[in-house]
């Protein structure tokens, strides 16, 4: 998208990598028998989404769309632990929706300080002092880091504004939120539509609300033709739409014209948006060649100021009796309990997979290159109850197993 406003990005995140656990002994001239004291390793930070008033848009993703959160250190002798890695924080526009690369809605941040975990920092892996057990004297194995989450997320800004200009191009949107606010939109005398939105905060005696130029709609919006639903999503989240209608207009369509095109285009969008308040407004009233035939509507010039103070009283009004007709808007966070439990598929090639988060962990935090590291993963999975299922799903003496990335051979007896 042209400009400096960007509303829908794809980025990366990962959290963190956990530390390594350390295989240590202690090795003193007064203890003739140290045991281990290999100290546990720190876990990886998380990447967190937090909405932020200050932020306009996702122009920071455009060209780097990675974010990855600090891992953990790894731990060492003497029972010392790695230390855990930073959390990231990354800021959002208020407004944010997150969704997942098959569009599903993950979150919607709607308000400063909203915030949500998109990849969860990998645990740091435990030190061999805390395998210590009457059967195990000297453990002399550790766990691994495990890996930070990684995934895609595509985000997208639906603008928080009380009020949004919606109008055909070329209808004086830009140059009317120029004379109300400090909002400052590129204005031209020629004819051509604003190919970014922007905000402005209007404060007209008792009133202040925020006022939105969305971009001018064309016939056929809703279908996608134009900028199509690149911004009219933008409309949905404003209170109070006002339906601004050219009184000049270049091409000869009458303001009751425009009117029909808008609110057809805005219906077939989204009907809900046909029971917001709105307020019908003739624009560029200092050069009409057309006349308005609601006798509601209010004719007004953006360069003269001709009828301004009328037109903001009625809106900040109708704003005013929209915010107290609704409640606070609520975030909305998808809370991801922890996986629990793991189960036996069976995968095209005829090996069997143990899939569950659980089981995974603690094949992909165990240093598979150790014997005892081995035997102790086995021992894990067969109090986890795996080398039962199997045996229940019919698994042979022989057969593949796998766990995460890692393949195993079944044997009866050892999971």
């Amino acid at each position: 998208m042209p400009g400096n406003f960007v509303d829908e990005v794809q980025v990366n995140v990962r959290g963190g990598d956990g530390g390594a656990g350390a295989v240590s002994f202690r090795r003193e001239a007064h203890v003739p028998k140290g045991g281990p004291d290999g100290g546990d390793g720190g876990g990886g930070g998380d990447v967190v989404f937090v909405a932020d008033r200050n932020v306009a848009s996702l122009l920071a993703f455009r060209d780097h769309p990675h974010r990855r959160a600090a891992s953990g250190k790894h731990g060492s002798g003497n029972k010392r632990h790695g230390a855990s890695g930073e959390d990231l924080e990354v800021a959002l526009p208020e407004g944010t929706m997150v969704r997942d690369r098959g569009g599903e809605l993950l979150a919607d941040l709607v308000r400063n300080g909203d915030r949500y975990v998109a990849a969860r920092g990998g645990r740091g892996g435990r030190g061999n002092a805390r395998f210590l057990s009457n059967a195990r004297r000297a453990p002399g194995f550790a766990e691994q880091g495990e890996y930070g989450e990684e995934r895609w997320l595509r985000l997208e800004v639906k603008l928080l504004a009380d009020a949004a200009l919606v109008g055909l191009p070329n209808a004086g949107k830009s140059t009317l939120i120029s004379s109300v606010s400090a909002a400052k939109p590129k204005i031209a005398d020629y004819p051509f539509t604003t190919l970014e939105p922007h905000l402005g905060v209007v404060r007209f005696r008792d009133h202040e609300f925020v006022l939105a130029d969305i971009p001018g709609l064309v016939e056929g919006a809703a279908d996608g033709r134009g900028l199509g639903h690149t911004f009219l999503r933008h409309i949905e989240r404003a209170r109070v739409l006002v339906i601004l209608l050219d009184l000049a207009p270049v091409d000869g369509r009458t303001p009751a014209e425009q009117e029909r095109v808008l609110l057809r285009e805005l219906e077939r969008y989204r009907p809900d948006l046909m029971a917001r308040p709105r307020l019908v407004v003739g624009s560029k009233a200092d050069v009409a060649t057309a006349t308005l035939d609601d006798p509601d509507a209010l004719a007004i010039s953006a360069v003269t100021r001709q009828g301004l103070d009328v037109f903001l009283g009625r809106l900040g009004t109708l704003v005013d009796t929209a915010r107290a007709g609704e409640p606070e808007p609520e975030p909305y966070v998808v809370l991801r309990p922890a996986e629990e439990g793991f189960a036996v598929l069976r995968d095209g090639d005829g090996a069997w997979r143990v899939a569950g988060r659980s089981a995974e962990r603690v094949v992909a935090m165990a240093d598979l290159t150790n014997e005892e590291a081995i035997e102790y993963v086995q021992l894990r999975l067969r109090r986890m109850g795996v080398e039962r299922a199997l045996a229940r799903a019919g698994a042979r003496e022989g057969d593949v197993v796998r766990v995460g990335p890692v393949e195993l051979e079944y044997q009866e007896g050892i999971s």
